[in-house]
């Protein structure tokens, strides 16, 4: 529902990568609208990233738990959204294109 909603879904350490990945083997576009939060220290987390094709937002070698994994990277993903928000076009910033 979330990827044909085109709402973002934040994947947050191994048990959650790991049932995300069910659904990568059925089709491999399942998680075009996902991002791995977090690489957690669970040794097969690594793996099951490099399989689904994720690269995880954060390596923090945490193991915490209770979503705190998501809840550092959706500041990240919040302060990439403003960059670029308050970005201006090249035209908007005059650049011509030309090198000097």
């Amino acid at each position: 529902a979330a990827r044909l909603a085109r709402v973002p879904v934040l994947l947050d350490g191994y048990a959650a990568t790991a049932a995300a990945s069910a659904l990568y083997a059925v089709d491999r576009h399942a998680l075009d609208h996902c991002k791995v939060a977090h690489l957690s220290a669970e040794p097969a987390h690594r793996a099951l990233c490099d399989r689904i094709g994720q690269k995880p937002l954060l390596d923090l070698g945490m193991r915490l738990g209770e979503a705190s994994g998501a809840a550092l990277a959706i500041q990240l993903v919040r302060a990439a959204t403003e960059c670029h928000r308050g970005m201006a076009t090249f035209a908007e910033a005059a650049v011509s294109g030309r090198r000097a």
